[in-house]
């Protein structure tokens, strides 16, 4: 209640609230994560601007959600857009989406999620497995998991309840549809966000991936002769991350990897080993593999707050490659007009040659990057404790440590009071649909 006038949350009707929505969005930008406030701008609701910027150079990476409200959640069976009204105005909305994912830490005996080609019907005759099969699924460490996504609460009607009343609505409708835990992301000095979901939800942070950007060159950047790089298949694809990411070595392997992997917004998953090698699968010692995501569609980055000097030398360098493109100078976008990105994620390698493997995918994404004119940056997100992240080449204004992933136990059975420390040797996997 707001001075006698009830807020209302309900669900969205996108032909009657499209345009409160878009409006909604336009009024709350949002940072990396894409979810929550940050600074003095914030509140307990966890509305409002939040920018990433660097501690010396005090420049913000912005990101702003284009075209569809329901991107980051509509590839789950079960998602939602809740609103919340003052009167008849929309003043704060959430997203919620619920997958099955990987949680090797988790003492909570889920059934394994259905294979690719299992379908949805076939969950119903599950009871007729035999005892060894279905001693087999409770061992999977998959879980049921929401992901709480996109708060935002109107400038105007912050500090009085609404981002409260939007996560409590967001819980109840993931607890009814059996989640074992919700998650959401914030950043470290998201003082605002951080009192909301852990002070008053009682979220607890648990792991803290970071961002390493590079922006895309001009030029296409070479790929060492040695090395050879191959495009797998999704079905090649699926087979290779089943065995590299195992779901009881991977937190937050999503059950329905191959459909991402047979996204349309998957450009292609690529595997690089020496050129020695006759055939990808003779690749046992050293090998790099990954996957490319193209987000220009459904959401844009700018830099903000940019030195003078810094703006108007890297025009200079554009300048100069134009002009005179036989000296190869190495230019990049305009990055501080909004730009799109291409995600890499499921970024694994291994063997003594491994991190030069990954370098050189890394340097093939990028020319890859280089044919779409909106694509102005190559990123991933990785757990700083992977060694793929020290191999993935980043520009330091581009990149970030901020972010805070925070998990919360829903079934309510006591049986993971805390999120645990990850096991030595677990891999973290950030899928690009929630980014």
């Amino acid at each position: 209640m707001m001075m006698g006038v009830p807020i209302k949350v309900r669900e969205v009707e996108m032909e009657r609230d499209l345009a409160a929505v878009e409006e909604l969005e336009r009024r709350c930008q949002v940072g990396i994560s894409g979810d929550q406030n940050q600074g003095s701008v914030a509140d307990a609701d966890g509305g409002g601007d939040k920018k990433k910027k660097s501690k010396k150079k005090k420049m913000s990476l912005c990101v702003e959600q284009i075209g569809d409200p329901l991107a980051r959640v509509r590839h789950a069976p079960e998602h939602v857009m809740l609103v919340a009204e003052y009167g008849e105005k929309m003043v704060g909305m959430i997203k919620a989406c619920i997958k099955m994912v990987s949680l090797p830490n988790s003492s909570s005996t889920k059934p394994s999620p259905p294979s690719s080609a299992t379908s949805s019907s076939s969950l119903s005759s599950s009871s007729s497995s035999s005892p060894e099969q279905q001693q087999q699924e409770e061992e999977e460490p998959y879980v049921k998991v929401a992901y709480l996504l996109g708060l935002r609460v109107s400038p105007s009607h912050r500090r009085k309840g609404i981002g409260a009343a939007l996560v409590q609505a967001a819980e109840e409708w993931s607890r009814a549809r059996g989640a074992a835990r919700a998650t959401m992301a914030t950043t470290a000095s998201n003082k605002a966000s951080l009192a909301l979901f852990v002070g008053r939800f009682g979220y607890s942070p648990f792991r803290r991936p970071v961002f390493l950007g590079r922006p895309v060159h001009a030029r296409r950047l070479p790929i060492p002769a040695g090395h050879r790089v191959f495009h797998l298949q999704p079905p090649l694809a699926a087979a290779a991350y089943a065995r590299h990411f195992p779901p009881e070595e991977t937190e937050f392997l999503p059950a329905d990897l191959p459909a991402l992997l047979n996204h349309k917004l998957t450009l292609g998953t690529f595997l690089a080993v020496e050129a020695a090698e006759s055939s990808p699968a003779a690749s046992d010692s050293s090998f790099a593999m990954l996957s490319v995501w193209d987000s220009t569609r459904a959401l844009r980055m700018r830099v903000e707050g940019a030195p003078g000097l810094l703006r108007a030398g890297l025009a200079a360098v554009r300048e100069l490659d134009r002009r005179a493109p036989w000296m190869r100078v190495p230019s990049v976008p305009d990055v501080f007009r909004p730009f799109g990105a291409y995600l890499l994620y499921g970024v694994r390698m291994a063997g003594p040659r491994g991190p030069a493997l990954l370098r050189s995918l890394c340097r093939h994404a990028h020319n890859v990057a280089r044919e779409n004119p909106a694509c102005a940056v190559v990123a991933a997100d990785l757990s700083p404790d992977d060694p793929a992240a020290a191999a993935v080449p980043r520009w330091r204004r581009f990149s970030c440590d901020e972010d805070v992933w925070c998990i919360k136990d829903l079934d309510g059975n006591g049986d993971w009071p805390a999120p645990p420390a990850p096991a030595p040797g677990t891999v973290l996997f950030v899928d690009p649909r929630e980014f």
